[in-house]
């Protein structure tokens, strides 16, 4: 809010001011790259069913850059060569694009391959999350089966003390809640059926 004076209340407060280049650096740009279809799904597969935008997970990925470094030097380019790939297009940050065409020129290796190999990091995160999926659905099956349960108690309760029954109205609005909760579940455990499918 401005001062009669045309000063703002910022005039008088010692901020640090945001860097030009890392503003720049947070720029989203396009990148293509050659990449396994493996690859592809693998972070499209983590990005849906962790929530997390695609560009995030790239810049995550890539902007790590001492594991860059050690894939670039462990990398073995004959082997990548021979892997079947596909173009796909990115959205990244300019930062990331330029750390990733940095370490490709430092240390020689295809800049399509440092990609690719960070990429399959995430190979034991989805592993995890598969399994995890699976304990899910049968907590599922568990609170499908309580829900059920708790319906027959509500008619029990309705039965012998009466639809206006405090007992009763407590008890059908924790249902309620429980059957909210319990279609969330479903509708989570069931957008994760991907990861069960890669």
């Amino acid at each position: 809010m401005e001062k009669k004076s045309g000063r703002s209340f910022m005039d008088d407060i010692k901020l640090p001011q945001p860097d030009t280049d890392d503003l720049r650096g947070r720029q989203s740009v396009r990148a293509t790259f050659k990449l396994s279809p493996r690859a592809i799904e693998a972070l499209s597969i983590v990005a849906v069913h962790l929530g997390i935008k695609q560009k995030s997970l790239f810049d995550h990925l890539i902007e790590d850059v001492q594991t860059l470094n050690t894939i670039a030097q462990e990398l073995e380019a004959d082997q990548f060569r021979t892997m079947g790939r596909v173009q796909k297009t990115f959205v990244i940050s300019r930062r990331t694009l330029v750390s990733l065409d940095e370490i490709s020129k430092e240390s020689r290796a295809p800049r399509d391959a440092l990609v690719e190999y960070s990429i399959q990091r995430l190979l034991p995160v989805i592993v995890r999350e598969r399994e995890k999926h699976r304990k899910r659905k049968k907590l599922r099956d568990d609170i499908n089966q309580h829900l059920e349960e708790g319906l027959k108690l509500l008619e029990k309760s309705r039965s012998l003390l009466g639809e206006d029954d405090p007992v009763t109205a407590r008890l059908e609005a924790a249902l309620t809640y429980y059957e909210t909760a319990r279609a969330s579940i479903a509708h989570f455990v069931e957008r994760g059926e991907i990861i069960e499918e890669f």
